[in-house]
């Protein structure tokens, strides 16, 4: 066999070899997964065949390890057990019909229960907040649960840390669990982890990748929850990490960027299910079930009390529990919803629920950042603005440097959720996060109130002036379109 006959075999082999591999993509990837995400995966590999199906096969499940899911699952039992019945509210005020369906929907995804009783504060500035977490930690007696997406020791931050360490000088059982890929790409890791081993803390790395150590995860599946828990009679959780307002980046300190967040201060039953989750991810990384510490607490003697109910979501579920939460309070609006999130890109389910409420005639706002510090996100998020303009959706674009990151939405003057998941598909299938449904309308008028602000401090986007954009962007807009199922 000469060398022009082997180079023809070769090509042939090849060919069929790129044709079998397109065949199998479009039989095996739509398999239970929604059309966008499979399109996206489809793109990539017929555009780039072998690379495309390399990252299909790293990256192309949501889900985590059985072992995780098999975890998880125990502790829904146990969450189910040890809380049945106190899921029963008094219904001082009228509910809205449609409520009760939803809390049983978020008890049967992720076992937590409906609880009374509450005192919800809110913390929006940046200082306030991590001085409020700080103190709560420095009157710990018993025990401090501290997870945080990120965690960097800075010259904000050394307050925190300094409180975590007296704490556990003093005698009380300090756990923390951090983020590894999410807190290995600020500056100071290395610092920030010294200083961990010799405070006395038990500390866990999340979903770490250690491939070396045999520690090895996918790593864009991540927990990106932030809570902490004191003594199980204190609880925060909201949008905020443990780094400096400015992500200490260069780029970001030249730019002028900084992180405008969101934390909510809880006291009541309530503490018990943000303690659960904490557990539950302790449990995930270490083995080690510190159940009996999963259990309710007293109510609170506060001014009016609210209504709530953690909902946990990720890749150890089997549904997008946060979508289907969010999902289902979009339509049982009846008036208004107001949507805060720093990346918005929706699935087409919801955004035909957002939509729809608009062109029925509702009151719907959604706030985001005039700037972004994720460019491919950024431009994602923008390529839906011209339909959600067209179906009457008010768009406040917040004004730089800042970067406007709560997550949060409200629905009349009844319900609003607040937590750590972004109104994005990376929140819904690839995160672990934490949602907390609050019921009560002193907690609503708040969020009202922080609205406002918000407003005052953006610009109404217009769609005469979204469709006058550069072609060029709107190019980009719609390249990052596509990539949104898979980032």
């Amino acid at each position: 066999m000469n060398g022009w006959t082997l180079t023809v075999w070769i090509a042939a082999i090849l060919v069929a070899i790129d044709f079998v591999v397109r065949i199998i993509a479009l039989i095996v990837i739509p398999r239970n997964r929604r059309p966008q995400t499979a399109m996206a995966w489809l793109l990539a590999i017929f555009f780039l065949p072998y690379i495309g199906i390399l990252l299909f096969l790293v990256l192309g499940s949501r889900h985590l390890p059985k072992g995780r899911r098999d975890k998880q699952d125990e502790i829904n039992r146990y969450i189910l057990e040890t809380t049945e019945g106190i899921d029963q509210l008094s219904h001082e005020h009228p509910w809205p019909e449609w409520l009760e369906p939803i809390a049983a929907l978020n008890r049967n995804l992720g076992a937590m229960p409906l609880v009374g009783g509450n005192d919800a504060q809110l913390y929006p500035d940046y200082l306030e907040s991590l001085q409020a977490m700080t103190d709560a930690v420095g009157k710990a007696k018993k025990y401090v649960h501290s997870e945080f997406y990120i965690m960097a020791l800075d010259e904000t931050t050394a307050p925190y840390f300094d409180a975590l360490e007296a704490a556990a000088a003093r005698g009380v059982t300090v756990r923390v669990l951090l983020d590894h890929i999410a807190s290995l790409r600020v500056p100071g890791y290395r610092r920030m982890i010294r200083r961990l081993k010799s405070m006395g803390v038990k500390w866990q790395l999340m979903l770490p990748f250690q491939p070396f150590r045999g520690r090895f995860q996918r790593i864009d599946l991540r927990n990106h929850r932030k809570l902490l828990v004191v003594d199980g009679l204190v609880a925060f959780t909201g949008s905020q990490n443990i780094i400096d307002s400015s992500y200490n980046k260069r780029s970001n300190v030249r730019r002028g960027l900084h992180w405008k967040d969101l934390m909510v201060r809880f006291e009541g039953p309530i503490v018990a299910g943000v303690n659960a989750l904490f557990v539950t991810d302790w449990y995930s990384e270490t083995d080690e079930l510190i159940s009996r510490e999963v259990t309710p607490v007293r109510k609170a003697p506060v001014r009016e009390r609210v209504g709530a109910q953690v909902v946990p979501s990720g890749p150890s579920f089997d549904g997008e529990n946060n979508l289907r939460l969010f999902n289902s309070l979009l339509y049982a609006a009846q008036e208004r919803i107001t949507i805060c999130s720093p990346y918005f890109v929706p699935d087409e389910s919801m955004l035909y629920a957002i939509t729809t409420a608009a062109q029925s005639g509702l009151n719907v706002e959604i706030f985001m950042s005039e700037i972004g510090d994720q460019p491919v996100v950024y431009h994602a998020q923008r390529s839906y603005y011209e339909e959600l303009l067209k179906a009457g959706v008010r768009i406040w674009l917040y004004r730089a440097p800042t970067v406007l990151h709560p997550k949060h939405f409200s629905i009349d003057d009844q319900v609003a959720v607040i937590g750590s998941s972004n109104m994005d598909m990376r929140s819904f299938s690839l995160n672990l996060e934490i949602s907390v449904m609050v019921r009560g309308h002193s907690f609503v008028d708040d969020l009202r109130v922080l609205e406002d602000g918000y407003r005052r401090n953006s610009r109404e986007l217009s769609l005469d002036e979204w469709l006058a954009r550069p072609f060029f962007s709107q190019v980009l807009d719609n390249l990052a379109r596509l990539t949104s199922a898979v980032q």
